[in-house]
């Protein structure tokens, strides 16, 4: 038995490297991340997750091989905010997120065999309020540009957020506990 990640996800490889996860690989999902219009982003962040698993299972799994798939996506006065275009759409998202609370979801679908499970998780994160000249330094740096909300809340916009409630590896992109429980339902035991 693989594990197999649909996602080219460095933070999540980390995180599942963290947890000493035996034989794992990576064989990222290749369609493309459509944001499905209408979609609650709870329901969004789980469609595009259970896309991502279901394209690396039919084309990379064996029989008992195990695929996650994943998929962020940050909300804010009903707006889903994924990964930004370009610096100007990483600086809209950011000035949005400035001084008030969002909610970040992950959607998580794990595949076995003719097993098909799915969860989404909801953190929600208070950023201070932000200068312009913190939001331009910010995105200089790269950061932001591979990340949903246009942040890492491992890296430096670790600065910015003044509170979290829920899961900390939600924010990351990776519920493990969620995926802990979802992972002993198709018999894979991770402790």
């Amino acid at each position: 038995m693989k594990l197999i990640l649909a996602s080219a996800s460095p933070r999540r490889k980390e995180l599942l490297e963290m947890l000493r996860v035996p034989e794992l690989e990576i064989c990222p999902a290749l369609g493309e991340e459509t944001p499905q219009p209408g979609l609650a982003p709870d329901a969004l962040a789980l469609a595009l997750s259970r896309c991502k698993a279901e394209e690396v299972a039919a084309r990379r799994a064996g029989a008992d091989d195990v695929v996650i798939g994943a998929d962020t996506v940050v909300s804010i006065d009903g707006e889903t905010l994924g990964k930004p275009k370009d610096e100007a759409d990483a600086r809209r998202m950011l000035t949005a997120l400035s001084g008030r609370t969002h909610s970040v979801y992950t959607g998580v679908t794990v595949i076995r065999g003719a097993r098909t499970l799915c969860h989404a998780e909801r953190s929600d994160v208070r950023f201070r309020a932000l200068e312009e000249s913190e939001i331009d330094r910010y995105i200089a740096t790269g950061e932001p540009m591979d990340k949903a909300g246009a942040y890492g809340a491992q890296g430096l916009a670790s600065l910015f957020v003044e509170r979290l409630e829920g899961d900390f590896f939600n924010v990351m992109g990776l519920p493990l506990c969620a995926l802990g429980k979802l992972l002993n339902c198709v018999d894979v035991k991770l402790l």
